[in-house]
Protein backbone atom coordinates (compact mmCIF):
# COMPACT_ATOMS: atom_id res chain seq x y z
CA UNK A 1 0.00 0.00 0.00
CA UNK A 2 1.46 3.21 -1.29
CA UNK A 3 2.18 5.97 1.81
CA UNK A 4 -0.37 8.73 1.97
CA UNK A 5 2.14 11.24 3.12
CA UNK A 6 4.79 10.33 0.44
CA UNK A 7 2.16 10.05 -2.45
CA UNK A 8 0.86 13.56 -1.46
CA UNK A 9 4.53 15.04 -1.58
CA UNK A 10 5.13 13.15 -4.87
CA UNK A 11 1.97 14.52 -6.09
CA UNK A 12 3.70 18.43 -5.61
CA UNK A 13 6.95 17.32 -6.64
CA UNK A 14 5.70 16.46 -9.52
CA UNK A 15 4.14 19.89 -10.08
CA UNK A 16 7.28 22.12 -9.19
CA UNK A 17 8.97 19.97 -11.43
CA UNK A 18 6.65 20.73 -14.46
CA UNK A 19 8.27 23.50 -16.76
CA UNK A 20 6.12 26.74 -17.11
CA UNK A 21 3.35 25.45 -14.80
CA UNK A 22 0.78 28.09 -14.21
CA UNK A 23 0.40 28.02 -10.50
CA UNK A 24 -3.15 29.29 -10.09
CA UNK A 25 -4.47 26.73 -7.15
CA UNK A 26 -2.55 27.90 -4.12
CA UNK A 27 -3.37 31.70 -3.81
CA UNK A 28 0.37 32.52 -3.83
CA UNK A 29 1.59 35.55 -5.79
CA UNK A 30 3.75 35.30 -8.72
CA UNK A 31 3.47 38.60 -10.00
CA UNK A 32 7.24 40.33 -10.45
CA UNK A 33 9.18 40.75 -7.47
CA UNK A 34 9.98 44.09 -6.47
CA UNK A 35 13.53 45.47 -7.31
CA UNK A 36 13.80 46.29 -3.32
CA UNK A 37 12.75 43.23 -2.53
CA UNK A 38 15.39 40.98 -4.61
CA UNK A 39 17.68 43.39 -3.91
CA UNK A 40 17.32 42.47 0.24
CA UNK A 41 17.29 39.22 -0.87
CA UNK A 42 20.87 39.41 -2.85
CA UNK A 43 22.45 41.78 -0.43
CA UNK A 44 21.72 38.93 2.47
CA UNK A 45 23.01 36.41 0.49
CA UNK A 46 26.19 38.68 -1.01
CA UNK A 47 27.34 39.34 2.97
CA UNK A 48 26.98 35.77 4.12
CA UNK A 49 23.92 36.73 6.62
CA UNK A 50 22.50 33.16 5.95
CA UNK A 51 25.89 31.96 8.25
CA UNK A 52 24.07 33.16 11.78
CA UNK A 53 21.13 32.40 13.34
CA UNK A 54 18.51 35.40 13.60
CA UNK A 55 16.90 36.42 16.79
CA UNK A 56 14.21 33.74 18.09
CA UNK A 57 11.49 36.45 17.81
CA UNK A 58 12.21 37.87 14.92
CA UNK A 59 14.84 41.11 13.89
CA UNK A 60 13.02 43.70 15.89
CA UNK A 61 13.43 46.20 12.86
CA UNK A 62 10.52 43.72 11.23
CA UNK A 63 8.60 43.20 14.80
CA UNK A 64 8.23 46.90 14.66
CA UNK A 65 7.08 47.21 11.19
CA UNK A 66 4.84 44.26 11.10
CA UNK A 67 2.80 46.30 14.03
CA UNK A 68 2.97 49.13 12.21
CA UNK A 69 1.91 47.84 8.76
CA UNK A 70 -1.43 46.34 10.92
CA UNK A 71 -2.24 49.73 12.65
CA UNK A 72 -1.78 47.91 16.43
CA UNK A 73 0.28 49.94 18.59
CA UNK A 74 1.34 48.10 21.93
CA UNK A 75 0.93 44.35 20.56
CA UNK A 76 4.16 42.26 19.78
CA UNK A 77 4.61 40.88 16.29
CA UNK A 78 6.09 36.75 17.20
CA UNK A 79 8.27 36.09 13.15
CA UNK A 80 7.12 32.76 11.99
CA UNK A 81 8.16 30.44 9.66
CA UNK A 82 5.35 31.03 7.64
CA UNK A 83 1.70 31.93 8.87
CA UNK A 84 0.91 28.56 9.78
CA UNK A 85 3.20 28.07 12.36
CA UNK A 86 1.67 30.69 13.82
CA UNK A 87 -1.44 29.28 13.89
CA UNK A 88 0.26 25.70 15.14
CA UNK A 89 1.58 27.49 18.26
CA UNK A 90 -1.78 28.89 19.22
CA UNK A 91 -3.31 25.54 18.63
CA UNK A 92 -0.59 23.92 21.17
CA UNK A 93 -0.95 26.69 23.29
CA UNK A 94 -4.97 26.96 23.58
CA UNK A 95 -6.11 23.52 22.60
CA UNK A 96 -6.30 20.39 24.95
CA UNK A 97 -8.84 17.06 25.41
CA UNK A 98 -12.27 18.43 26.47
CA UNK A 99 -11.91 21.51 24.45
CA UNK A 100 -13.58 23.00 20.95
CA UNK A 101 -12.11 24.26 18.27
CA UNK A 102 -14.65 26.19 16.03
CA UNK A 103 -14.67 27.88 12.90
CA UNK A 104 -16.17 27.58 9.58
CA UNK A 105 -16.78 25.41 6.60
CA UNK A 106 -15.12 26.05 4.86
CA UNK A 107 -12.04 27.29 6.11
CA UNK A 108 -8.49 26.29 6.07
CA UNK A 109 -7.80 23.25 7.23
CA UNK A 110 -4.76 23.35 8.62
CA UNK A 111 -5.29 24.65 12.01
CA UNK A 112 -8.42 22.03 12.20
CA UNK A 113 -5.58 19.74 12.00
CA UNK A 114 -3.38 21.27 14.72
CA UNK A 115 -6.23 21.23 17.14
CA UNK A 116 -7.24 17.64 16.89
CA UNK A 117 -3.69 16.73 17.03
CA UNK A 118 -4.03 18.73 20.24
CA UNK A 119 -6.74 16.65 21.52
CA UNK A 120 -9.60 19.37 20.83
CA UNK A 121 -13.03 19.10 19.03
CA UNK A 122 -13.32 21.01 16.09
CA UNK A 123 -17.03 22.03 15.44
CA UNK A 124 -17.32 23.61 11.70
CA UNK A 125 -20.34 26.14 11.03
CA UNK A 126 -21.69 25.45 7.81
CA UNK A 127 -21.46 29.28 5.51
CA UNK A 128 -21.56 27.77 2.09
CA UNK A 129 -25.04 29.50 1.27
CA UNK A 130 -26.55 31.79 -0.31
CA UNK A 131 -28.53 32.19 2.98
CA UNK A 132 -26.15 34.01 4.92
CA UNK A 133 -24.37 35.66 2.31
CA UNK A 134 -21.92 33.11 2.50
CA UNK A 135 -20.67 34.15 5.85
CA UNK A 136 -20.41 33.50 9.49
CA UNK A 137 -22.93 35.16 11.63
CA UNK A 138 -23.16 36.04 15.64
CA UNK A 139 -25.76 33.87 16.22
CA UNK A 140 -24.44 31.15 14.58
CA UNK A 141 -21.29 31.30 16.21
CA UNK A 142 -23.03 31.95 19.69
CA UNK A 143 -25.40 28.71 19.33
CA UNK A 144 -21.60 26.77 18.82
CA UNK A 145 -19.48 27.69 21.50
CA UNK A 146 -19.68 27.36 25.80
CA UNK A 147 -17.59 26.68 28.27
CA UNK A 148 -15.32 24.37 26.43
CA UNK A 149 -14.13 26.89 23.42
CA UNK A 150 -10.99 27.11 23.77
CA UNK A 151 -10.44 29.14 20.17
CA UNK A 152 -12.90 30.85 17.83
CA UNK A 153 -10.66 30.24 14.19
CA UNK A 154 -12.05 33.15 11.82
CA UNK A 155 -10.29 33.37 8.45
CA UNK A 156 -10.52 36.74 7.11
CA UNK A 157 -10.94 37.52 4.35
CA UNK A 158 -12.31 33.60 4.04
CA UNK A 159 -10.28 30.93 2.30
CA UNK A 160 -11.60 30.31 -0.29
CA UNK A 161 -14.66 32.15 -0.56
CA UNK A 162 -13.36 35.57 -0.30
CA UNK A 163 -15.88 37.39 1.99
CA UNK A 164 -14.65 40.35 4.06
CA UNK A 165 -16.13 41.00 7.65
CA UNK A 166 -16.72 44.22 8.68
CA UNK A 167 -15.66 46.13 12.23
CA UNK A 168 -19.51 45.50 13.41
CA UNK A 169 -19.24 42.23 12.97
CA UNK A 170 -15.43 41.13 14.20
CA UNK A 171 -16.91 43.31 17.50
CA UNK A 172 -19.56 41.27 17.85
CA UNK A 173 -17.26 37.80 17.54
CA UNK A 174 -14.77 39.48 19.45
CA UNK A 175 -17.49 39.55 22.25
CA UNK A 176 -18.63 36.21 22.04
CA UNK A 177 -14.91 34.77 22.21
CA UNK A 178 -14.49 37.38 25.57
CA UNK A 179 -17.94 35.61 26.82
CA UNK A 180 -17.40 31.93 26.14
CA UNK A 181 -13.46 32.61 27.91
CA UNK A 182 -12.19 31.61 24.18
CA UNK A 183 -9.43 32.79 22.36
CA UNK A 184 -10.40 34.91 19.04
CA UNK A 185 -7.35 34.35 16.20
CA UNK A 186 -7.91 36.04 13.54
CA UNK A 187 -5.79 34.98 10.54
CA UNK A 188 -5.56 37.86 8.24
CA UNK A 189 -3.45 36.02 5.57
CA UNK A 190 -5.74 38.07 2.95
CA UNK A 191 -5.96 41.10 4.45
CA UNK A 192 -4.27 43.28 2.14
CA UNK A 193 -6.37 42.03 -0.94
CA UNK A 194 -9.58 43.23 1.20
CA UNK A 195 -11.08 46.92 1.43
CA UNK A 196 -12.02 48.15 4.84
CA UNK A 197 -10.48 44.80 6.67
CA UNK A 198 -10.41 45.37 10.47
CA UNK A 199 -7.85 43.47 12.52
CA UNK A 200 -9.52 41.85 15.86
CA UNK A 201 -6.86 43.17 17.60
CA UNK A 202 -8.40 46.17 17.09
CA UNK A 203 -11.95 44.85 18.51
CA UNK A 204 -10.21 43.39 21.82
CA UNK A 205 -6.72 43.70 22.10
CA UNK A 206 -6.37 41.17 25.47
CA UNK A 207 -8.45 38.67 24.13
CA UNK A 208 -7.69 38.06 20.03
CA UNK A 209 -4.36 36.86 18.02
CA UNK A 210 -4.15 38.00 15.20
CA UNK A 211 -1.70 35.42 12.18
CA UNK A 212 -0.10 37.11 9.20
CA UNK A 213 1.83 35.74 6.12
CA UNK A 214 4.41 37.09 3.58
CA UNK A 215 3.32 34.37 1.40
CA UNK A 216 0.52 35.98 -0.69
CA UNK A 217 0.65 39.76 -1.05
CA UNK A 218 4.69 39.43 -0.92
CA UNK A 219 5.11 36.41 -2.92
CA UNK A 220 7.30 34.59 -0.65
CA UNK A 221 6.02 31.37 0.20
CA UNK A 222 8.81 29.42 -1.09
CA UNK A 223 10.54 31.73 1.73
CA UNK A 224 8.13 30.61 4.98
CA UNK A 225 7.77 33.72 6.93
CA UNK A 226 4.83 34.72 8.43
CA UNK A 227 3.68 36.11 12.45
CA UNK A 228 1.82 36.03 15.08
CA UNK A 229 0.72 39.40 16.56
CA UNK A 230 -1.06 39.64 20.34
CA UNK A 231 -0.72 41.62 23.65
CA UNK A 232 2.25 41.40 25.69
CA UNK A 233 0.63 38.89 27.63
CA UNK A 234 -0.58 36.42 25.03
CA UNK A 235 2.50 36.93 23.12
CA UNK A 236 4.53 35.66 26.14
CA UNK A 237 2.44 32.80 26.55
CA UNK A 238 2.85 31.67 22.73
CA UNK A 239 6.36 32.22 22.84
CA UNK A 240 6.85 29.74 25.27
CA UNK A 241 5.18 27.56 22.72
CA UNK A 242 7.38 28.10 19.85
CA UNK A 243 9.67 25.56 18.44
CA UNK A 244 11.14 27.93 16.20
CA UNK A 245 13.82 29.06 18.68
CA UNK A 246 16.32 29.86 16.77
CA UNK A 247 14.37 32.37 14.56
CA UNK A 248 13.34 32.28 11.37
CA UNK A 249 15.07 32.50 7.80
CA UNK A 250 17.31 35.23 7.83
CA UNK A 251 17.12 35.95 3.89
CA UNK A 252 13.07 35.81 4.19
CA UNK A 253 13.25 38.40 7.00
CA UNK A 254 14.79 40.94 5.15
CA UNK A 255 12.96 40.68 1.96
CA UNK A 256 9.97 41.07 4.39
CA UNK A 257 11.31 44.01 5.78
CA UNK A 258 12.03 45.55 2.16
CA UNK A 259 8.78 44.48 1.21
CA UNK A 260 7.12 46.55 3.60
CA UNK A 261 9.07 49.31 3.23
CA UNK A 262 7.39 49.88 -0.13
CA UNK A 263 4.17 48.36 0.49
CA UNK A 264 2.10 50.97 -0.91
CA UNK A 265 3.43 51.12 -3.85
CA UNK A 266 3.81 47.21 -4.53
CA UNK A 267 0.49 46.54 -3.56
CA UNK A 268 -1.32 49.20 -5.62
CA UNK A 269 0.54 46.84 -8.71
CA UNK A 270 -0.50 43.75 -7.65
CA UNK A 271 -4.01 44.87 -6.58
CA UNK A 272 -4.44 46.70 -10.19
CA UNK A 273 -3.12 43.11 -12.20
CA UNK A 274 -5.55 40.85 -9.93
CA UNK A 275 -8.41 42.76 -10.19
CA UNK A 276 -8.57 42.71 -13.84
CA UNK A 277 -7.68 38.81 -13.83
CA UNK A 278 -11.00 38.15 -11.69
CA UNK A 279 -12.70 40.61 -14.24
CA UNK A 280 -11.19 38.23 -16.97
CA UNK A 281 -12.39 34.58 -15.08
CA UNK A 282 -15.70 36.66 -14.69
CA UNK A 283 -16.11 37.02 -18.58
CA UNK A 284 -15.01 33.91 -19.05
CA UNK A 285 -17.20 31.95 -16.87
CA UNK A 286 -19.94 33.67 -17.71
CA UNK A 287 -19.66 31.99 -21.58
CA UNK A 288 -19.72 28.25 -20.10
CA UNK A 289 -23.15 27.39 -19.32
CA UNK A 290 -24.05 26.59 -15.52
CA UNK A 291 -21.00 27.59 -13.94
CA UNK A 292 -20.81 30.50 -11.47
CA UNK A 293 -18.82 32.60 -9.17
CA UNK A 294 -20.95 32.56 -6.05
CA UNK A 295 -18.59 35.52 -4.55
CA UNK A 296 -17.88 38.40 -6.67
CA UNK A 297 -15.84 40.55 -6.40
CA UNK A 298 -13.65 38.12 -3.92
CA UNK A 299 -11.61 40.21 -1.16
CA UNK A 300 -8.89 37.64 -1.65
CA UNK A 301 -6.27 37.26 -3.99
CA UNK A 302 -8.81 33.89 -5.72
CA UNK A 303 -11.94 33.21 -6.99
CA UNK A 304 -14.26 30.29 -6.06
CA UNK A 305 -15.11 29.27 -9.64
CA UNK A 306 -18.81 26.84 -8.85
CA UNK A 307 -19.07 23.98 -11.37
CA UNK A 308 -22.00 21.58 -9.87
CA UNK A 309 -24.38 23.70 -12.12
CA UNK A 310 -22.59 22.75 -14.98
CA UNK A 311 -22.53 18.84 -14.04
CA UNK A 312 -18.94 18.92 -13.90
CA UNK A 313 -17.11 17.68 -10.60
CA UNK A 314 -13.91 19.56 -9.90
CA UNK A 315 -11.74 17.24 -9.53
CA UNK A 316 -12.36 16.54 -13.47
CA UNK A 317 -11.45 20.15 -14.33
CA UNK A 318 -8.41 20.21 -12.13
CA UNK A 319 -7.17 16.96 -13.84
CA UNK A 320 -7.87 18.93 -17.08
CA UNK A 321 -5.85 22.10 -16.21
CA UNK A 322 -3.23 19.76 -14.75
CA UNK A 323 -2.84 18.02 -18.16
CA UNK A 324 -1.86 21.49 -19.83
CA UNK A 325 0.29 22.12 -17.02
CA UNK A 326 -1.73 24.64 -15.23
CA UNK A 327 -2.73 23.35 -11.63
CA UNK A 328 -6.38 24.95 -10.14
CA UNK A 329 -7.20 23.44 -6.79
CA UNK A 330 -10.70 21.23 -6.12
CA UNK A 331 -12.91 22.18 -3.34
CA UNK A 332 -12.20 19.68 -0.94
CA UNK A 333 -8.74 20.57 -0.24
CA UNK A 334 -10.85 23.23 1.61
CA UNK A 335 -14.60 21.34 2.88
CA UNK A 336 -15.50 17.94 2.50
CA UNK A 337 -19.09 19.16 2.95
CA UNK A 338 -19.06 21.26 -0.20
CA UNK A 339 -16.30 20.49 -2.15
CA UNK A 340 -18.40 19.19 -5.10
CA UNK A 341 -19.77 22.31 -5.84
CA UNK A 342 -16.42 24.10 -7.07
CA UNK A 343 -12.59 24.77 -7.79
CA UNK A 344 -10.90 27.90 -6.74
CA UNK A 345 -8.38 29.71 -9.33
CA UNK A 346 -5.46 32.17 -7.55
CA UNK A 347 -5.86 35.94 -9.50
CA UNK A 348 -2.50 37.78 -7.99
CA UNK A 349 -0.62 35.89 -11.05
CA UNK A 350 0.55 37.16 -14.14
CA UNK A 351 -2.10 38.45 -16.87
CA UNK A 352 -0.76 35.87 -19.35
CA UNK A 353 -1.72 32.98 -17.37
CA UNK A 354 -5.23 34.01 -16.37
CA UNK A 355 -5.40 34.48 -20.39
CA UNK A 356 -4.24 30.83 -21.08
CA UNK A 357 -6.76 29.56 -18.42
CA UNK A 358 -9.78 31.76 -19.60
CA UNK A 359 -8.97 30.56 -22.82
CA UNK A 360 -8.67 26.87 -22.26
CA UNK A 361 -12.23 27.04 -20.29
CA UNK A 362 -14.75 26.38 -22.83
CA UNK A 363 -13.14 23.13 -24.14
CA UNK A 364 -11.95 21.90 -20.83
CA UNK A 365 -15.42 22.19 -19.20
CA UNK A 366 -16.48 19.57 -21.87
CA UNK A 367 -13.66 17.49 -21.71
CA UNK A 368 -14.03 17.61 -17.88
CA UNK A 369 -17.99 15.81 -18.12
CA UNK A 370 -15.88 12.76 -19.83
CA UNK A 371 -13.13 12.28 -17.11
CA UNK A 372 -14.14 9.68 -14.83
CA UNK A 373 -10.63 7.84 -14.17
CA UNK A 374 -8.29 10.44 -12.04
CA UNK A 375 -5.49 10.48 -10.10
CA UNK A 376 -5.46 11.18 -6.54
CA UNK A 377 -5.88 15.27 -5.85
CA UNK A 378 -4.28 17.22 -2.91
Amino acid sequence: MASPALTRNRYFDELSATPHLIWLGQNTNHVEAHPAVRTAMIRAIEENAFNAYAPPLGFERLRDAITADLGTPGAEALVTEGGVNALAMVCRARCRPGTTFVTTDPTWKWPCLFAEQAGATVIEIPIYDPACGYRLTPEALRANVDERTAIIYLVDPNNPLGIRYTRAEIEAFAGIARACGALLVHDCTYRDFADGHYPALLADPENTVVSLSFSKWLGLAGLRIGALVASSAVFEEMAARTTSVLGASVIAQRAAEAGLAVKPDWMAKVRRIDRANKAMIAEAAGRVEGLALPVFPSHGNFLVLETIGAGIRPEALVECYRRRGIMIRQGTYHTARFGDRFVKVSTSVPTPWVERFCDLLPVLAEEARTLNDLPAQF
